[in-house]
């Protein structure tokens, strides 16, 4: 087996062109940059521009993390959705202080945001269990996230016999089905550079308004 040094040594980053960042034309309100950005990213035919990875910490103090998804996003903050018995989902329970991930590596483009999750309210988050997918729904109806699987099959069967339990009862909910919502304190705008000197741009919130500062790359 090829040395797995090597291949990490070997593999291009930032290779570029990546677009322009003007730090003089910013909003003022970070979620409006980061619509910008992300219209960018689609532009640009990034792959899966609206997944983030999602950072938590266990009841010990080790960190975690995972992919997801971005449901939706506006001037209160980043929401997506798990199911509340879930590792995470248990996690934010013990400490709602989390943090989020963007990077759009076809532009060159990171966003991390900091802030605490809220549980939106039972009627929202069955909204939002209804709009995903008969397999997708079936999954989480299993209610067994992270548990021990004894083989494939067994996912399988119980996958099928949930599936057709919501053809039977097409608007059946599962329970702990939860929308999230992180309200951001801060909000990072990274914008790689093909030499290293990459522009950053913060804002952090401070009482009921955004402050905007420049960061050394």
């Amino acid at each position: 087996m090829e040395d797995i040094r090597k291949v990490i040594i070997q593999s291009r980053t930032l290779t570029g062109p990546f677009p322009s960042f003007d730090v003089n034309d910013t909003p003022d309100y970070p979620h409006e940059l980061f619509f910008e950005w992300f219209k960018e990213a689609v532009k640009n035919g990034e792959h899966e521009p609206h997944a983030m990875i999602l950072s938590t910490t266990d009841n010990h103090g080790f960190p975690d993390a995972r992919v997801l998804i971005v449901k939706d996003v506006d001037q209160h903050g980043w929401y997506f959705a798990s199911s509340s018995q879930s590792e995470k989902g248990k996690q934010m329970r013990i400490n709602p202080n989390v943090a989020l991930t963007f990077y759009w590596s076809l532009i060159g483009r990171q966003v991390r945001i900091r802030g605490k999750v809220v549980e939106m309210d039972k009627e929202r988050s069955a909204k939002d269990f209804l709009k995903r997918g008969t397999r997708a729904r079936a999954i989480a109806l299993l209610g067994k996230q992270s548990s021990i699987l004894n083989n494939q099959n067994e996912l399988e069967e119980a996958i099928y016999n949930e599936m057709k339990k919501i053809q039977q009862h097409p608007n059946i909910i599962y329970p702990y089905w939860t929308l999230y919502r992180v309200n951001p304190i801060e909000v990072e705008f990274w914008q790689a550079d093909e030499e290293r000197k990459h522009t950053r741009v913060k804002y952090r919130i401070e009482g009921d308004k955004w402050r905007k500062n420049l960061l050394w790359a």
